[in-house]
């Protein structure tokens, strides 16, 4: 296949599909899907996704380490293992770190990418 004449071997990533995706300013729409789609995880899911959020708003200033470009990896597991270690005082049934980490990084990118990036949500 060629694209744009590019010789393309193999099924397109879904950004190549779908073009008008990726156009300036559509970072909105794209925090929407993720948000509305957030909501359709199971009730657990959603309880320590909000208190990560929570958890998180400790870290949300302008100058954070979650905003550097490319944040440093070993800070952000450091941070999904402290909110897993408050998550098993408080919750009967924590969830795994696998699960904090991904909960984590999700909200990070949608304060990342939000207007209200590096204001406290409070």
């Amino acid at each position: 296949m060629d694209y744009q004449g590019i010789n393309w071997k193999g099924p397109l990533p879904f950004y190549m599909a779908y073009p008008e995706y990726m156009v300036p300013g559509r970072e909105r729409d794209m925090l929407k899907d993720m948000e509305y789609l957030q909501q359709m995880y199971p009730k657990d899911v959603r309880r320590f996704q909000k208190r990560i959020s929570e958890m998180l708003d400790r870290s949300d200033y302008e100058g954070s380490f979650v905003y550097d470009e490319y944040p440093d990896r070993y800070s952000l597991i450091a941070l999904a293992k402290t909110m897993l270690l408050i998550l098993q005082r408080e919750e009967e049934d924590a969830p795994t770190e696998e699960l904090v980490q991904v909960l984590l990084f999700n909200e990070i990118y949608k304060r990342r990418h939000s207007e209200r990036r590096g204001r406290r949500y409070f």
